[in-house]
Protein backbone atom coordinates (compact mmCIF):
# COMPACT_ATOMS: atom_id res chain seq x y z
CA UNK A 1 0.00 0.00 0.00
CA UNK A 2 1.67 3.20 -1.12
CA UNK A 3 2.12 5.72 1.64
CA UNK A 4 1.79 9.09 0.12
CA UNK A 5 2.16 11.41 3.04
CA UNK A 6 2.46 11.17 6.69
CA UNK A 7 1.50 13.79 9.07
CA UNK A 8 2.20 13.21 12.91
CA UNK A 9 0.20 13.93 15.40
CA UNK A 10 1.57 12.23 18.99
CA UNK A 11 5.22 10.95 19.72
CA UNK A 12 5.15 9.25 23.23
CA UNK A 13 7.70 7.16 24.86
CA UNK A 14 5.41 3.63 23.57
CA UNK A 15 3.21 4.84 20.55
CA UNK A 16 3.46 7.11 18.00
CA UNK A 17 0.44 8.65 16.49
CA UNK A 18 -0.03 9.83 12.70
CA UNK A 19 -2.46 10.49 10.04
CA UNK A 20 -0.96 8.59 7.08
CA UNK A 21 -2.16 9.43 3.47
CA UNK A 22 -2.24 5.80 1.43
CA UNK A 23 -3.07 4.60 -1.96
CA UNK A 24 -5.53 1.42 -0.96
CA UNK A 25 -5.32 -1.46 -3.61
CA UNK A 26 -8.49 -0.60 -5.35
CA UNK A 27 -6.95 2.54 -6.05
CA UNK A 28 -8.67 5.40 -4.10
CA UNK A 29 -6.78 7.37 -1.87
CA UNK A 30 -7.62 7.86 2.36
CA UNK A 31 -6.56 9.23 5.18
CA UNK A 32 -5.88 6.30 8.36
CA UNK A 33 -4.80 7.10 11.74
CA UNK A 34 -2.44 4.77 12.64
CA UNK A 35 -0.64 3.72 16.32
CA UNK A 36 2.40 2.89 15.42
CA UNK A 37 4.04 0.65 18.24
CA UNK A 38 7.05 -1.69 18.68
CA UNK A 39 5.01 -4.75 19.04
CA UNK A 40 5.54 -7.03 21.67
CA UNK A 41 5.84 -10.66 23.23
CA UNK A 42 3.51 -13.00 25.66
CA UNK A 43 4.37 -16.30 27.31
CA UNK A 44 2.39 -19.03 28.12
CA UNK A 45 4.80 -20.65 30.57
CA UNK A 46 3.49 -24.53 31.91
CA UNK A 47 5.26 -26.34 34.64
CA UNK A 48 4.94 -30.15 34.65
CA UNK A 49 1.83 -29.93 36.76
CA UNK A 50 0.17 -28.83 33.60
CA UNK A 51 -0.39 -25.45 35.50
CA UNK A 52 -0.40 -21.56 33.49
CA UNK A 53 1.22 -18.96 34.99
CA UNK A 54 -1.47 -16.17 34.50
CA UNK A 55 -1.08 -12.91 36.22
CA UNK A 56 -3.49 -10.90 37.91
CA UNK A 57 -2.72 -7.38 36.70
CA UNK A 58 -4.15 -3.92 37.43
CA UNK A 59 -5.11 -2.21 33.97
CA UNK A 60 -6.37 1.56 33.87
CA UNK A 61 -7.28 1.25 29.85
CA UNK A 62 -9.40 -1.60 30.84
CA UNK A 63 -10.85 -0.15 33.98
CA UNK A 64 -9.30 -2.80 36.47
CA UNK A 65 -8.24 -5.80 36.77
CA UNK A 66 -7.49 -8.70 34.02
CA UNK A 67 -5.91 -12.36 34.11
CA UNK A 68 -3.14 -12.25 31.63
CA UNK A 69 -0.07 -14.28 30.14
CA UNK A 70 3.25 -12.39 31.42
CA UNK A 71 4.04 -10.36 28.40
CA UNK A 72 5.34 -6.84 27.20
CA UNK A 73 6.41 -4.44 25.39
CA UNK A 74 9.59 -5.30 22.74
CA UNK A 75 12.52 -2.57 24.06
CA UNK A 76 15.34 -1.06 21.91
CA UNK A 77 14.56 -3.43 18.76
CA UNK A 78 15.24 -6.47 20.45
CA UNK A 79 14.53 -10.44 19.51
CA UNK A 80 10.98 -11.18 20.49
CA UNK A 81 12.13 -13.87 22.13
CA UNK A 82 14.48 -11.74 24.28
CA UNK A 83 11.35 -10.14 25.13
CA UNK A 84 9.42 -13.25 26.35
CA UNK A 85 12.16 -14.31 28.36
CA UNK A 86 13.12 -10.99 29.68
CA UNK A 87 8.93 -10.42 31.04
CA UNK A 88 8.25 -13.56 32.08
CA UNK A 89 11.29 -13.56 34.61
CA UNK A 90 10.36 -9.92 35.82
CA UNK A 91 6.96 -10.37 36.19
CA UNK A 92 6.79 -14.27 37.08
CA UNK A 93 10.06 -14.78 38.97
CA UNK A 94 10.57 -17.49 36.48
CA UNK A 95 13.06 -18.80 33.65
CA UNK A 96 12.67 -21.61 31.27
CA UNK A 97 14.89 -24.39 29.68
CA UNK A 98 12.76 -24.69 26.42
CA UNK A 99 10.70 -22.12 24.13
CA UNK A 100 8.80 -23.07 21.08
CA UNK A 101 7.21 -20.12 19.20
CA UNK A 102 3.28 -19.86 19.17
CA UNK A 103 3.13 -17.60 15.95
CA UNK A 104 1.93 -14.06 16.50
CA UNK A 105 -1.10 -12.17 16.23
CA UNK A 106 -2.02 -8.48 15.40
CA UNK A 107 -4.01 -6.79 18.01
CA UNK A 108 -6.28 -4.20 15.91
CA UNK A 109 -4.92 -4.34 12.78
CA UNK A 110 -7.48 -1.14 11.68
CA UNK A 111 -5.62 1.32 13.46
CA UNK A 112 -3.10 -0.51 15.33
CA UNK A 113 1.04 -1.67 14.08
CA UNK A 114 1.55 -3.88 17.04
CA UNK A 115 2.48 -7.11 16.65
CA UNK A 116 2.52 -9.67 19.09
CA UNK A 117 4.72 -12.89 19.29
CA UNK A 118 3.67 -16.02 21.37
CA UNK A 119 5.84 -18.83 23.36
CA UNK A 120 5.25 -21.28 24.85
CA UNK A 121 7.95 -21.75 27.68
CA UNK A 122 8.61 -24.98 29.78
CA UNK A 123 11.47 -26.58 32.00
CA UNK A 124 10.61 -23.93 34.36
CA UNK A 125 12.63 -22.75 37.46
CA UNK A 126 12.29 -20.16 39.88
CA UNK A 127 14.46 -16.89 40.32
CA UNK A 128 12.96 -13.86 41.80
CA UNK A 129 10.60 -11.64 39.79
CA UNK A 130 11.72 -7.98 39.04
CA UNK A 131 8.12 -5.94 38.48
CA UNK A 132 8.34 -2.98 37.51
CA UNK A 133 7.46 0.12 39.59
CA UNK A 134 4.40 1.04 37.31
CA UNK A 135 3.08 -2.83 37.32
CA UNK A 136 0.81 -3.94 40.20
CA UNK A 137 0.62 -7.44 39.27
CA UNK A 138 -0.22 -11.20 41.30
CA UNK A 139 1.22 -14.27 39.84
CA UNK A 140 -0.75 -17.67 39.90
CA UNK A 141 -0.47 -21.20 38.73
CA UNK A 142 -3.99 -22.47 37.58
CA UNK A 143 -4.15 -25.93 35.81
CA UNK A 144 -5.08 -25.42 32.03
CA UNK A 145 -8.10 -26.57 32.15
CA UNK A 146 -9.21 -24.22 34.39
CA UNK A 147 -7.86 -21.38 32.42
CA UNK A 148 -9.51 -23.12 29.34
CA UNK A 149 -13.14 -22.69 30.98
CA UNK A 150 -11.86 -19.00 31.97
CA UNK A 151 -10.90 -18.35 28.52
CA UNK A 152 -14.45 -20.43 26.86
CA UNK A 153 -16.83 -18.32 29.90
CA UNK A 154 -15.24 -15.01 29.40
CA UNK A 155 -13.18 -14.16 32.52
CA UNK A 156 -10.01 -14.47 30.81
CA UNK A 157 -10.39 -11.59 28.13
CA UNK A 158 -7.47 -10.46 27.12
CA UNK A 159 -6.85 -10.60 23.47
CA UNK A 160 -3.08 -11.42 23.56
CA UNK A 161 -3.87 -14.40 26.50
CA UNK A 162 -6.63 -16.17 24.84
CA UNK A 163 -4.81 -16.28 21.75
CA UNK A 164 -1.51 -17.43 23.72
CA UNK A 165 -3.38 -20.14 25.36
CA UNK A 166 -5.56 -21.27 22.99
CA UNK A 167 -2.59 -22.15 21.39
CA UNK A 168 -0.25 -23.70 24.06
CA UNK A 169 -3.23 -25.94 24.82
CA UNK A 170 -3.22 -27.29 21.44
CA UNK A 171 0.55 -28.43 21.63
CA UNK A 172 0.37 -29.46 25.17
Amino acid sequence: MPLLSTRNVFKGRVIEVNVERVRLPNDNVADLEIIHHPGGAAVAAINERREICLLRQFRHAANGWLWELPAGKIDNREPPLETAQRELEEEAGVTATHWDSLGDLVSSPGVFTEVIHLYLATGLSAVAAKPEEHEVLEVHWKPLEEVLEMARNGELRDAKSLVGVFRAAARC
